[in-house]
């Protein structure tokens, strides 16, 4: 796959609908279950609930959005990458941001089922510390957390 140039930047709302289709195909992707809430309702979250404790940015090519990444200085809440895009360079780039402006310890949840995700995970420095099922799909899922190295 040819490498091209993405850039990071700050979620606006004008990016919401192509977020969230984004967000859910990747999501149905990964976990193999449809989006349990409608289009609406998770536009909503995106645009009014999420930015309320979290730093939302995103990564464009070609003024597209291609991946996701809310976060605050504790945990990463949301981060999701274009089916089509995976593999490029932008996950690890949006995970960086949220190192950077981290407390220095971040922790955040993936589902059992996503295996990519874990191998992700794992490959940029976090380890599981917990399972459980805390998520309204009530699949299991995994704990993980990364720490920065002294």
């Amino acid at each position: 796959m040819e490498r091209r140039k993405f850039t990071v930047a700050p979620y606006h709302p004008a990016y919401a609908e192509q977020t969230v289709k984004m967000w859910r195909d990747s999501k149905e992707r990964a976990i193999g279950q449809k989006e349990i809430h409608s289009f609406e309702n998770h536009v909503q979250f995106l645009k009014h609930i999420l930015p309320e404790q979290h730093q939302i940015d995103l990564a464009l090519l070609d003024g597209k959005v291609v991946g996701m990444i809310a976060y605050n200085e504790k945990e990463v809440s949301q981060l999701y990458i274009h089916v089509d895009c995976q593999g490029m360079g932008i996950g690890q780039a949006l995970l960086d941001k949220a190192k950077e402006q981290s407390s220095g310890r971040l922790t955040l949840y993936t589902f059992e089922v996503n295996q990519n995700a874990q191998r992700f995970y794992e490959k940029h420095g976090f380890r599981v510390i917990g399972r459980g099922y805390e998520n309204e799909e009530n699949l299991p899922d995994l704990l993980y957390e990364w720490r920065r190295q002294p």
